[in-house]
C-alpha cells in the first residue's frame, strides 16, 4: 500500500498533509508514529471509568493530531466527540459518538498497519 492509498483508505486528505509537511517521507514518519500515541487508549479507559473530563482531554488530543496529519474522517468524529464531552456529562449523543470514533480509529489504524506491512 502506498501512502496515498493509506490516506484514501482512512478517509484522509493526502494533498492537504503533503502541502503542509512538504515531504512524503516526513508524512510517513508521522503517520507511522500515530499508532504509538496513547490518546485513544486514554479515551477508552477514561470512558470505562466514568472520567469524562479526562475523556474530553483524550478526544481533544486525538482531534488535534488528526487535524495536523489530515486524517479527516477521524478528525471530524473526534471533534464532534470533543464538543459533546465539553460539559463533562454522559448522554446518548456521547455514546453514539464514542462508537463512531472507535470505528474511525479502527479504520485509520488498520490502514496505517497495512502501510507499515503489519
Amino acid at each position: 500500500m502506498t501512502l496515498q492509498e493509506c490516506y484514501a483508505a482512512m478517509g484522509g486528505n493526502f494533498d492537504d498533509v503533503i502541502g503542509r509537511l512538504r515531504s512524503e517521507k516526513l508524512v510517513q514518519k508521522f503517520v507511522l508514529k500515530f499508532l504509538n500515541d496513547d490518546s485513544y487508549e486514554l479515551l477508552n479507559s477514561s470512558i470505562a471509568s466514568g472520567n469524562y473530563t479526562e475523556a474530553f482531554r483524550a478526544a481533544h488530543t486525538i482531534k488535534g493530531v488528526c487535524q495536523n496529519l489530515s486524517f479527516v474522517r477521524l478528525q471530524d468524529s473526534s471533534a464532534r466527540l470533543t464538543e459533546a464531552l465539553r460539559d463533562g456529562n454522559w448522554n446518548d449523543e456521547v455514546a453514539a459518538l464514542v462508537e463512531e470514533v472507535r470505528g474511525d480509529y479502527q479504520a485509520t489504524a488498520d490502514a496505517i498497519r497495512t502501510l507499515a506491512g503489519q
